[in-house]
């Protein structure tokens, strides 16, 4: 496969992993140019990570040598940039969420597919080697019938994060703990089981912090075979731990936190696939490995090759935020 050439546009804290990554995977990815609109974060991140960078997004999305643009600015922008991008021909991944609302995010999928140009989404939880493992065994029917099953996100987030500007808020984030930190876990958890309703929902900003958006949200939900689950999530739990989904099937149960997942089974035998490194649940907030960022990046640039979908399309990406969406409406 010949190296796939690429751009970014953003250069905040997000688009460390994916630095990090992109030298991991040289041998497959070759990145022309990184923009950012800030002169200052321009060249950190060339001095950092020696990357070429610009501040003229435009020379980035008009480059004929590039096929593809990491979208890494904050969510506010996916739509106007990524569109801009298919416009130009090039395919696209865009940092999660999709977009601020349902309404843009469809507006963005149908601008994907319009171009016939690919559309991924970096929800990179979906492939660290934990979930993926789970996954098979859901397939498997390894635990049988499921019966219940229940995701946490306990995590912590001090109130000098919400204190920079635009954070939590609605108009740059589009939401608080749900689509910002818990929107990972809540992909995997949707696409593990299934979630056909949400049954009821709180919704609270509490006293820890001082914030637009929400910072705590709970909901009773149905899975998809109609067995009994719940969501939580927070950034109000110091000092923060690992997220955790809990699966409860006729024959065992499983649990995954973090990346380490152990499977339990009723009539005997134990698996546990043991996972290393932070997952940015507290106050250090890119305290974690980029091995899933990595695995996302390899797969899209398979996926241009192959001309298929990448493993997180937007489609899959918006059936996870209309969820959200219903939680929140529900709350």
């Amino acid at each position: 496969m010949s190296r796939l050439v690429v751009g970014l546009i953003g250069l905040g804290p997000g688009s460390e992993p994916h630095a990090k990554s992109l030298h991991d995977l040289s041998d497959r990815i070759e990145v022309r140019m990184a923009a950012s609109r800030g002169e200052a974060k321009a060249a950190a991140f060339h001095d950092r990570f020696g990357f070429p960078t610009t501040t003229d997004i435009d020379s980035v999305i008009t480059d004929p040598l590039i096929q593809a643009i990491l979208v890494l600015t904050p969510p506010s922008a996916h739509l106007d940039v990524a569109e801009r991008c298919f416009a130009a021909g090039k395919h696209v991944l865009v940092e999660k969420p999709l977009e601020l609302t349902i309404n843009r995010c469809e507006r963005l999928v149908r601008a994907g597919r319009a171009a016939d140009r690919r559309l991924g989404v970096v929800l990179q939880h979906r492939l660290r080697p934990g979930a993926v493992r789970l996954r098979a065994i859901l397939a498997d029917g390894t635990l049988g019938t499921l019966a219940a099953a229940s995701m946490a996100v306990p995590w912590w987030r001090p109130q000098a994060y919400y204190d920079e500007p635009g954070r939590g808020t609605l108009a740059r984030d589009g939401g608080g703990v749900l689509l910002t930190q818990a929107i990972h876990t809540v992909d995997l958890f949707r696409s593990l089981v299934g979630v056909r309703s949400v049954t009821a929902a709180q919704v609270a900003s509490t006293a820890l912090h001082r914030m637009e958006t929400e910072d705590y949200v709970s909901a009773l939900v149905r899975l998809g075979n109609g067995a009994p689950g719940t969501i939580t999530a927070t950034t109000a739990a110091y000092p923060g731990a690992p997220e955790r989904i809990e699966i409860i099937g006729q024959n065992g149960t499983a649990s995954l936190i973090g990346g380490t997942l152990r499977v339990s089974l009723i009539a005997g035998g134990e698996e546990v696939l043991q996972a290393e490194g932070s997952t940015g649940s507290g106050a250090s907030i890119m305290d974690f490995p980029h091995d899933a960022h990595r695995a996302v990046l390899a797969d899209f640039a398979e996926a241009i090759a192959a001309g298929r979908d990448p493993a997180i399309s937007g489609e899959e990406a918006l059936d996870s935020q209309r969820l959200i969406a219903e939680i929140l409406a529900k709350g």
